[in-house]
């Protein structure tokens, strides 16, 4: 399984990755949920008009998809949905809390085609339960992980880094290694939605320095571990920096290349290059971690995807842009033009709008070189409607 997105040259300009959500329907009201899910939308997609937007995926090229909600399990029609794109050539992957996620549910997915599942394991338990609002969900996830093996499908674990689960990585790799997971991807907690809510929950930027030290560190010692013991590749655990997690650390190479030992780094965001998401109302974006309101594409209801692809800004923003867009930091950084202030959905909800990324290793590095370090303060509130955001501002201090 592929530890990195990074596209080729031959896969630009094609959605050939896209998240679709079915329904914000959940039976977890998470902390840090960008979508604040949990009551499904009044007009949520019906199964005919997802099946008409399959037919529109592989004529444009989509080779994966990967269907979120809320809980993707909860959307009448999800097996009919999994079969009918499984059909199609597009290999489908559920992200999911996992609480509903039984063994019959399980092999009956794996026997409609789906390939992959993707839990949320947002750290030990009492972490996790705090995190997810609801006790059990952490016993609840690793048995779905295990119903999920014995269906034979590939599995993965993602986790929110933010300050709680910051604490306790080293004992996620471990819990998660146990299970059977063999691909970990970290992906830092961004103030959209509940998360904007609860801004003390959220890393200050030098914090970055420890997490991607602890995450390099956990992945050379489970390789040395692996190696010890005449592991295959198949065996290997394979810790991944997600698309907002970075950026050119000292562990870059090893935390975003893949298993194969091709050495990758960030080249910047995605969106629209290869990546769209489809939200449970219709509503098209360029990522689904964009907020929704500054990156409508359009709506499926009304326009084809091939219609607005390649035309619509709110899609092809990335495509377009240069380094006029960097600001602050950013604007003066070597890896500026490469790099494009990182993951535009973190810096655009953290600061307002995009070009300018705290949540950056070589930033923070530097920065304490000269003895200072950056923390952010929140100046604006989110509004409490899905996918919003507030703003924080910066503030550069001494290095304690």
């Amino acid at each position: 399984m592929a530890r990195s997105r990074t596209v080729t040259a031959a896969e630009r300009n094609t959605p050939r990755y896209v998240v679709w959500e079915l329904t914000t329907l959940c039976d977890h009201a998470c902390g840090h949920c960008g979508s604040r899910a949990r009551t499904a939308r009044d007009n949520e997609l019906a199964l005919a008009e997802t099946l008409a937007i399959a037919d529109q995926l592989v004529a444009l090229g989509t080779k994966e998809v990967t269907l979120i909600g809320g809980e993707a399990y909860l959307w009448e029609g999800l097996t009919e949905l999994v079969a009918y794109l499984t059909r199609l050539g597009i290999r489908t992957s559920i992200q999911t809390g996992g609480w509903g996620v039984t063994p019959e549910l399980a092999r009956e997915l794996a026997s409609a085609g789906l390939r992959g599942m993707g839990f949320s394991v947002d750290g030990t338990e009492a972490v996790h339960d705090a995190l997810r609002a609801k006790v059990g969900s952490h016993a609840a996830v690793l048995r779905a992980i295990s119903a999920a093996r014995s269906a034979g499908l590939n599995i993965a674990a993602n986790t929110q880094i933010n300050r709680l689960t910051a604490a306790v990585l080293p004992q996620t790799a471990r819990l998660l290694f146990d299970a059977g997971v063999r691909v970990w991807r970290g992906q830092l907690t961004v103030p959209m939605g509940r998360a904007a809510d609860t801004p003390d929950v959220l890393l200050q930027p030098w914090q970055i320095l420890d997490v991607l030290d602890t995450l390099g560190g956990l992945q050379m010692a489970f390789a040395e571990e692996a190696s010890a013991q005449g592991l295959g590749p198949d065996d290997m655990f394979n810790i991944v920096a997600g698309n907002n997690l970075g950026y050119y650390s000292p562990h870059e190479l090893i935390l975003r290349s893949d298993p194969g030992g091709t050495a990758r780094h960030w080249t910047g965001c995605q969106a629209g290059v290869y990546t769209m998401s489809i939200e449970s109302d219709g509503t098209i974006k360029a990522c689904p971690s964009l907020p929704t309101a500054p990156y409508v594409g359009g709506n499926v209801r009304d326009v084809t995807l091939e219609e607005v692809w390649s035309t619509e800004p709110a899609l092809n923003f990335v495509q377009n842009r240069d380094r006029s867009e960097l600001w602050g930091f950013c604007g003066t950084c070597a890896y500026g033009e490469t790099c494009g202030a990182g993951c535009s959905f973190t810096t655009h909800c953290t600061m307002g709008r995009r070009g300018n990324n705290p949540y950056c290793y070589h930033r923070a590095k530097t920065l304490a070189a000269e003895g200072r370090r950056e923390r952010l303060v929140q100046v604006l509130g989110a509004i409490g409607t899905r996918y919003d955001f507030g703003r924080f501002e910066v503030v550069l201090e001494p290095l304690p």
